[in-house]
């Protein structure tokens, strides 16, 4: 029998191909590693414009192919938060499209000196980045992720191994097409992007266990596959975690900007991990910021705590959980704080140690926020949807990390690498 061409929908790694096991389609994508560190910059590059071209020109086919999801998912009763991580359109495989072209223009990592020193007996030491080797991505509901992944991974000299969601299914077997295709017009293997088609737990758990295939693992979802990774992965992994973000207003805040920054932070783009979820408000300010927050933040559901009620007397009461969660919604804990050691306490308590935000025009609270906030990432005077790869410069990213060994905040290209050492010498001996 003849296997359809390994770049096309019916080939390896899709819907409806006789399926390969994981280590077997995993040798495959280890083999692709190799060829991809010994690449060059511009075949990476190459790779990567040829496949924002074909994003684009084959905009209808992924555009069909999300349509199936979106109908299932509806069939499902998923949720509109839910829904919206699912959805493309024309302007999001655009913004896939441009967020390759960016990532092909920057500096290439690989082969950068970090350090190097000559030591006594003429030994040269250097420190260089090398790429990781198979990076496997599991993630849920969000087809974007296929390509800002894929993408990040290649120009890093990376193969991505990716591992979406069931009800992403026919929109990441579109995506990757494309991606497989244009590696193969670059001169790649195929390989360097493979997708596990099977969407059930035990796959995902198969996956995170695939020691000797997967250098480093990287999740994006909920709570559950967090969870499940902690439980299960027995591959190095970095921990892309909750968003539950702050944006505390202080006594010395310009209240028309913290009104502007907190509606953004929150109506944006709800439903991400960068979207502020609870709003703190310093006790001075709070009777006259409170009433326009509550403007700003239109078709909010907003709860408070005591000092909220006192002054927005029709918002519901706020509980402990309320405080603890990532709602992914268009609802808004909000707490009076008596100044900024209770903002900085209150975020201790509950942050998860993604983005955290103060607004204020006092720099002394500014900087002691900024040093004694334990996040990932801490934003003055803007909203917290800034911290993301393609807004910081990074052109995209493969994820925010939450941890602290290897990589936290936003995970670009950099992240992406380790480093190598190379010891040169003439014939040198140890004595």
């Amino acid at each position: 029998m003849t296997r359809p061409p390994s770049g096309s929908p019916g080939g390896p790694g899709y819907p409806g191909a006789v399926q390969s096991t994981l280590a077997e389609q995993g040798r495959r994508v280890r083999a692709a590693a190799r060829a991809l560190a010994r690449s060059s910059s511009a075949v990476r590059d190459d790779a990567l414009r040829i496949a924002a071209d074909l994003l684009v020109a084959e905009a209808p086919a992924i555009l069909g192919a999300n349509r199936e999801d979106l109908a299932r998912a509806e069939a499902d009763g998923v949720g509109p938060t839910a829904l919206d991580r699912l959805r493309l359109d024309e302007g999001r495989v655009r913004a896939m499209a441009e967020g390759l072209r960016t990532v092909a223009s920057l500096p290439d990592p690989v082969g950068e000196v970090l350090d190097g020193w000559v030591r006594p007996n003429g030994l040269r030491v250097e420190r260089v980045r090398v790429p990781l080797g198979v990076v496997g991505v599991i993630y849920e509901n969000r087809p974007n992720v296929t390509s800002d992944a894929a993408g990040l991974c290649l120009k890093a000299g990376n193969a991505a191994y990716l591992r979406g969601s069931s009800s992403a299914a026919a929109s990441n077997a579109a995506v990757v097409a494309v991606l497989r295709r244009a590696a193969e017009k670059a001169g790649l293997p195929a390989d360097a992007v493979a997708l596990v088609a099977d969407g059930s737990h035990e796959t995902a758990v198969e996956f995170m266990r695939l020691r000797g295939v997967i250098d480093c693992l990287i999740p994006r979802g909920g709570p559950a596959l967090i969870a499940s990774l902690l439980e299960n992965a027995t591959v190095p992994y970095v921990v892309d975690g909750d968003g539950n973000c702050h944006v505390y207003v202080d006594a010395a805040a310009d209240l028309a900007m913290a009104a502007e920054i907190i509606a953004n932070a929150k109506t944006q783009r709800p439903g991400v991990c960068n979207a502020a979820e609870t709003l703190l408000v310093h006790r001075a300010v709070a009777a006259e910021f409170l009433p326009r927050a509550q403007r700003a933040l239109a078709g909010v559901e907003l709860v408070g705590d005591e000092g909220v009620r006192a002054v927005l007397p029709d918002v519901g009461e706020a509980t402990e959980a309320d405080f603890a969660t990532e709602f992914l919604a268009m609802k808004l804990a909000v707490a009076v704080v008596d100044d900024l050691d209770g903002a900085i306490d209150h975020i201790a308590r509950y942050g998860s140690g993604h983005s955290e935000a103060i607004v204020t025009a006092d720099l002394a609270a500014a900087e002691r926020f900024v040093a004694e906030v334990d996040a990932a990432a801490v934003v003055v005077n803007a909203s917290t949807r800034f911290v993301d790869g393609g807004e910081l410069g990074l052109g995209a990213e493969v994820g925010i990390s939450t941890q602290k060994l290897h990589a936290r905040g936003p995970m670009g290209l950099r992240e992406l690498t380790c480093a190598k050492w190379v010891v040169r010498g003439d014939g040198q001996v140890r004595r």
